[in-house]
């Protein structure tokens, strides 16, 4: 068998060299250069792409890709430079059109053109550091037409007179507008922001100073705020219909300083229709506006704050000092509630309920309401008219609103503990005498103010419902126990007030009719014998009666009167003719309320069961009464209430501030206590103030009155004064 030697594979060169046509590279040149031109030409049609493309390709495969970029360059010169001359030759209007027409030809051209390019655009022009085909396009395109020296000013005069045109109402072609600014935005921000908008926004400010100042001259201020608004969306619209979103910041802002910031304050204080007019007439829209534009502004809200807290304040001011006023605490609390419902709604409808301005009107209503130290007796007043009348036959829901309102000026009061030593007053008496619309309408106050002011705020005001209570189980059982005895006796009823708990006063005892007498003694018997260790004292001032009267012709009638009024009318049972002084002497009731009884027993039409000679409302000590035979009534019962003061007078508001700055001295020391144990060792100021951050929410204690409590402290030897620093103190366990 015969092995067969092997031969090694191999591949040889090519014996002949390959050699490329000295003129193929200006030949192939010359075919791709035909192609740009016909391209421009608009006979881009007859052209074979594959074969452009193989071409361009070729050129750049034998190391001619230098000589294919430099001719790209020069012949799209050469073509930029022919159409820019057509573009300057264009007319008036035709400007705009020629250039947007030119412009899209060119990208179109420069579309195609990149296509046959496409070899030589990913891999000679990035290893070669060269401008892409379409970037150079942009480019030349730029500094060819649009920067030569005949077409780049009178490119942006065109721009700045169509727009100049629409802001002065005129339609213009905002479609070629848009074509327009899209050119300069493709051709680079720079190119927009140099060639156009830096000059747009200069005309922008001049064009809005000069006019902003015509407006001022012209218009009142809710007219100019309209015009503002206007021009501020016109120009909003502009940018969202042809410029660049960019630039729509920059030219509000423009509007913003020339129409707003700039005539601010001369808007505000205009006289008859500045920002204290619209509040005054309440406009609500210009009111809206105005706070809509100035919030673009840097300190714009600030100075509407300003205003309106000025305006607001001395609107209040005026209010609580007014003497006419402060005759009528109902009207007055009324009017403080009225004029915050207003600048509520403002706030609510208009300034977007901007907390900041919330906060400063609730700022100035604490100021102005502070200034009328009657202000917490008049508030409890205004609760004592609502709860007896003001809200018979209203929802429950709106009894709500009425009772919320309530509470936000007690809010607002410094001295909330006044507040309560009269509301207790107002509160015991419409308990007393029954004459409180609601129970739920009463305890739902209660519980405002608890959550506000805490359990010890309320603690008494809760002790007065729960007398009335056990008061009611207390008079079944006497009753329950003495119906037998009693017999035809008067009917009883009494409410058995815990001390402490009742804003009693101490009142000299008064006469009661022996009728009377009997039952109360039977009464007292029985509660004594059941509760070991109790005393008892009349309130005759609190009480009240129903009593049946006979007048002439033997008219009869149930008269309903203060247990004051019983003792009057009773003696007329066996007399015919009372002075007076005789009535005091005998009754025993103080001067000062006997005369409010006689003042409603003889002085109100309609209710006069007695005649008084002579006929005046003022009552003197020997003026004398007689019982009126002559009385009529279409009312089977009549109902006579004591003359009150709806207000204290000077000397009795005097004695309530003193019998409350006496309550505060214990409040104010029970303070320093608390704070020194915590401390320890604490100086003056620092003392003063933690017993006001303590004591703010009931009153605002006088750093006087604190200073003599740590002087009466320390004598007690609860705390001692450091014999180094004098205003040093140390509490002492």
């Amino acid at each position: 068998m015969s092995t067969q030697k092997k031969r090694a594979f191999q591949i040889e060169a090519f014996k002949h060299r390959v050699v490329v046509d000295p003129k193929y590279a200006e030949k192939t040149w010359k075919v791709l250069e035909h192609a740009i031109h016909e391209i421009y030409n608009h006979n881009a049609s007859g052209l074979s792409f594959e074969e452009l493309y193989r071409n361009a390709y070729n050129m750049v495969l034998h190391k001619f890709g230098e000589k294919l970029y430099t001719g790209l360059v020069t012949t799209m010169t050469s073509h930029l430079r022919e159409i820019s001359q057509s573009i300057e030759s264009a007319q008036g209007e035709i400007f705009l059109d020629e250039l947007n027409r030119k412009w899209v030809d060119h990208n179109k051209a420069l579309q195609m053109i990149r296509d046959i390019l496409m070899y030589m655009d990913r891999t000679f022009i990035p290893s070669n550091h060269k401008t892409p085909v379409h970037e150079l396009g942009l480019n030349l395109w730029r500094d060819v037409v649009i920067h030569s020296s005949k077409t780049q000013a009178r490119l942006l005069d065109t721009l700045l007179e169509l727009v100049l045109r629409e802001r002065n109402g005129e339609v213009i072609n905002r479609g070629l507008m848009r074509n327009i600014i899209k050119m300069l935005m493709d051709l680079g921000l720079p190119v927009y922001q140099q060639d156009f908008e830096k000059h747009f926004l200069d005309v922008s400010a001049n064009f809005y100073c000069r006019e902003s100042q015509k407006f001022i001259e012209s218009c009142d201020c809710g007219d100019y705020l309209n015009k503002a608004e206007r021009r501020l969306n016109e120009e909003m619209e502009r940018v969202s219909h042809y410029l660049d979103p960019r630039s729509e910041s920059k030219i509000t802002n423009v509007v913003e300083k020339e129409m707003i910031e700039s005539h601010m304050h001369t808007l505000v204080h205009m006289e008859n229709s500045g920002l204290v007019s619209m509040l005054v007439d309440d406009k609500f829209e210009d009111l809206q506006r105005m706070y809509n534009l100035f919030r673009r502004v840097p300190t714009g809200l600030t100075i509407v704050k300003e205003v309106m807290t000025s305006f607001v304040r001395d609107t209040g001011r005026q209010l609580v000092t007014d003497p006419e006023r402060l005759r009528d605490p109902v009207d007055f609390v009324q009017r403080l509630l009225d004029l915050k419902d207003k600048y509520d709604r403002v706030i609510t409808m208009s300034f977007n309920n901007d907390k900041t301005f919330q906060n400063a009107l609730n700022s100035s209503f604490e100021y102005f309401i502070n200034l009328n130290a009657r202000s917490p007796e008049f508030i409890s007043l205004f609760v004592d008219d609502k709860l007896r009348r003001g809200l018979k036959g209203v929802g429950e829901e709106d009894v709500e609103i009425v009772l919320d309102k309530v509470m936000m000026l007690f809010r607002y009061l410094q001295e909330k503990d006044v507040f309560e030593k009269y509301y207790k007053q107002h509160l015991a008496k419409r308990l007393l005498s029954g004459k409180t619309i609601s129970d739920d309408a009463e305890r739902s106050l209660i519980v405002k103010l608890k959550t506000e002011c805490g359990y010890q705020f309320t603690s008494k005001l809760e002790g007065m419902f729960t007398d009335m209570k056990t008061s009611h189980d207390t008079m079944q059982g006497f009753y329950g126990c003495n119906s037998i005895e009693l017999g035809h006796s008067p009917t009883l009823s009494v409410q058995v007030l815990t001390t402490g708990s009742w804003p009693t006063q101490p009142s000299p005892p008064c006469n009661l009719p022996t009728e009377i007498l009997g039952v109360c003694d039977k009464f007292r018997t029985y509660y004594l014998g059941t509760h070991n260790g109790r005393r008892l004292s009349w309130q005759t001032n609190m009480g009240t009666a129903d009593l049946k009267a006979t007048f002439g012709k033997g008219q009869k009638h149930e008269l309903n009167v203060s247990t004051y009024q019983m003792c009057v009318l009773m003696l007329f049972n066996n007399a015919d003719r009372l002075s007076c002084k005789e009535i005091e002497q005998a009754t025993a009731i103080p001067m000062s309320d006997l005369r409010r009884c006689l003042q409603s027993l003889a002085c109100v039409k309609g209710k006069n069961v007695l005649r008084k000679e002579p006929m005046s409302k003022d009552i003197a000590e020997d003026d004398a009464f007689f019982f009126n035979d002559k009385f009529t009534s279409k009312f089977f019962k009549v109902k006579i209430g004591t003359v009150v003061a709806q207000r204290e007078s000077e000397p009795e508001n005097q004695e309530t501030r003193q019998r409350v700055e006496e309550d505060r001295k214990p409040q104010i020391e029970a303070a320093i206590v608390r704070i020194m144990k915590a401390r320890r060792t604490l100086d003056h100021n620092n003392i003063v103030a933690e017993v006001t951050k303590q004591l703010q929410s009931r009153f605002l204690p006088n750093p006087v009155v604190i200073k003599k409590r740590i002087e009466s402290l320390i004598e007690r030897e609860f705390l001692e004064r450091d014999k180094v620093d004098r205003k040093l103190y140390r509490y002492l366990a």
